[in-house]
């Protein structure tokens, strides 16, 4: 099972209120300072989670703490000057022996939120100062929610990119101070991320700083995709609190699951006889393309990864003929199967939506007839004590050839294969 996560930000999101969502899903705070120390700033933050309540719901929320004692006063500064471009920065993560993916992700975190403050000011990413951001809060922000999704075992894909998901985010409103005055909310750099990412954002009328620097350079860089959530079953949910009170609850609710998408078994104790799985269709209706382009749109379709395409004839206004075409396929192909409609046909328009289908196992079994080989297609119900056969299907194309090769009845090399089978698995 594929484990995957989703942010929902209904009150935005910051590097606090993702450690508090992660902390709350239960990576001990233990672990997250224990890694930190690898980067050689304990000196100067402390680190601890605390229970608080949000318009009276309880969540966790995680303070970093910044220590401004003058014994180690000179060496703070120091070490502040030190940590505020991206190089030293980078140098530090790399040096702190971090896990591969924690390590890995943290820069890309990084680089991305100082890609977005140099194109603000006008300066190479190397050259920007993180003091808008303070330079330890987001170091430890953004290491440690690296740290703590790597704990959590969400998976990666083939890019190494953690399965993480976030809503759509709330603009908020309003000013806030920073190092260079009043400031319009949102700030530069989040607009900035929102624009590198492509994006989507609502307002909910609440006008303050919602989403800051470093929890859009978070979100942006990790997640895979905005907006709706994705399949997901849904096993736990983490509750970070952010630090002001709003109209609504300020909580980043952490989604944790297991993607639906994949084929999910019910619970043993329940007698089911097939599998469910989620999987999307898409449809639309042409009336104005010429049938030979038909064909070739299914071929398309096929290479693109649809599970199965149908069309049905139709009456359309104007007392047209015309077809609607159907496309079944997994979600993730969702988006290439509709490239080729869009490219293949002249519709301006595809309905899409995603349904539970019950499938039978199945396994592709091969049988020897005097003729060749026939591949067949078994499908079964129940697990195996008491497996029952439901369908066994020879495949099409390997009778047709056998039968084009020996001038032989398609229905006879079918009905010979089937014999076969059921001769072998009595």
């Amino acid at each position: 099972m594929n484990k995957i996560a989703y942010l929902q930000c209904p009150t935005g999101i910051s590097g606090d209120m993702c450690l508090g969502a992660l902390v709350s899903s239960g990576v001990p705070v233990e672990y997250l300072i224990e890694k930190l120390n690898g980067l050689g700033i304990e000196q100067e933050y402390q680190l601890r989670a605390e229970f608080v309540q949000r318009n009276g719901q309880q969540a966790t929320k995680v303070h970093v703490d910044l220590v401004h004692d003058h014994h180690h006063h000179h060496n703070h500064e120091h070490n502040h000057h030190h940590t505020r471009h991206l190089p030293e920065i980078e140098r530090m993560i790399l040096k702190a022996g971090l896990p591969s993916r924690a390590e890995a992700w943290s820069l890309a975190v990084f680089r991305q939120l100082a890609v977005a403050e140099g194109a603000v000011h006008g300066i190479s990413p190397e050259k920007v100062h993180f003091h808008e951001v303070g330079a330890i809060d987001a170091i430890v922000d953004i290491v440690g929610t690296c740290l703590g999704l790597d704990w959590l075992g969400i998976e990666s894909n083939d890019e190494g990119w953690p399965l993480l998901y976030c809503s759509a985010f709330p603009t908020g409103g309003g000013t806030v101070r920073a190092a260079h005055g009043q400031m319009a909310v949102p700030v530069p750099a989040v607009l900035k991320l929102w624009e590198m990412r492509g994006c989507p954002v609502y307002s909910n009328g609440i006008d303050k700083e919602l989403v800051t620097p470093t929890g859009a350079a978070i979100a942006t860089t990790l997640a895979r995709d905005f907006g709706s959530p994705p399949a997901i079953a849904i096993k736990q949910i983490g509750l970070g609190a952010g630090t002001i009170n709003l109209p609504i609850p300020n909580i980043l609710r952490l989604w944790l699951g297991e993607s639906a998408s994949l084929q999910s078994n019910f619970s043993d104790s329940e007698d089911t006889s097939s599998n469910l799985e989620t999987i999307s269709v898409l449809e639309t209706q042409i009336d104005d393309l010429n049938p030979q382009a038909i064909g070739y749109v299914f071929e398309a379709l096929f290479a693109a990864g649809a599970v199965d395409v149908f069309t049905q004839a139709i009456a359309m206004k104007k007392s047209r003929p015309g077809v609607l075409l159907t496309v079944i396929c997994h979600p993730e192909n969702l988006l290439s199967c509709e490239a080729v409609i869009f490219r293949e046909t002249t519709t301006l328009g595809i309905r899409r939506t995603t349904q539970q289908r019950a499938i039978l196992q199945r396994e592709i079994q091969q049988v020897e007839i005097e003729y060749g080989k026939v591949r067949v297609k078994v499908a079964w119900k129940g697990q195996s004590p008491e497996k029952v056969i439901a369908n066994v299907q020879p495949e099409y194309e390997d009778c047709a050839e056998l039968a084009r090769k020996h001038n032989i009845p398609w229905r006879e090399i079918q009905r010979l294969a089937l014999q076969r089978w059921y001769s072998i698995n009595d």
